[in-house]
C-alpha cells in the first residue's frame, strides 16, 4: 500500500503561480512513477505530469509544458508540481497518483494503483 496526501491548492488569478505537494508513505519503494492528474467539472480525469521514481525523468502533457514543473525529493518522499502562468482552463481538482506496474504506460489514469484525495485549484480570469 502507498498513501498519498496532496496539499497546496487554492485560488489564484490568471498568470499567477501555485505549488502543489504530494507526500507519500508506505511502500514507496514499489512505485515506478508518481504523477499528477486533474479533473475539471464534467470532464474526464487527464494526465498532467509524471516523474520516474528511478532516474527522475519527467513527462508532461503538451498544454502545461514550459509552465509546470514536476520534481521530487526522495529524502522527504515527496513530489511537487510548480505551476506558473496559470490559466482559467487549469482550474480543476488535482490528484497525485502512484504507478507500480512497469508494464503499464504512465499517462493513463487506469494504470495507477494509488490516489490521493485531491486538491482544488481555481484560476480566476
Amino acid at each position: 500500500q502507498v498513501q498519498l496526501v496532496e496539499s497546496g491548492g487554492g485560488l489564484v488569478q490568471a498568470g499567477g503561480s501555485l505549488r502543489l505537494s504530494c507526500a507519500a508513505s508506505g511502500r514507496t519503494w514499489s512505485t515506478n512513477f508518481i504523477a499528477w492528474f486533474r479533473q475539471a467539472p464534467g470532464k474526464e480525469r487527464e494526465f498532467v505530469a509524471a516523474i520516474r521514481s528511478s532516474g527522475g525523468n519527467t513527462y508532461y502533457t503538451e498544454s502545461v509544458k514550459d509552465r509546470f514543473t514536476i520534481s521530487g525529493d526522495n529524502a522527504k518522499n515527496s513530489v511537487y508540481l510548480q505551476m506558473n502562468s496559470l490559466k482559467p482552463e487549469d482550474t480543476a481538482v488535482y490528484y497525485c497518483a502512484a504507478h507500480t506496474n512497469y508494464l503499464r504506460n504512465y499517462w493513463a489514469p487506469r494504470n495507477y494503483d494509488y490516489w490521493g484525495q485531491g486538491t482544488q485549484v481555481t484560476v480566476s480570469s
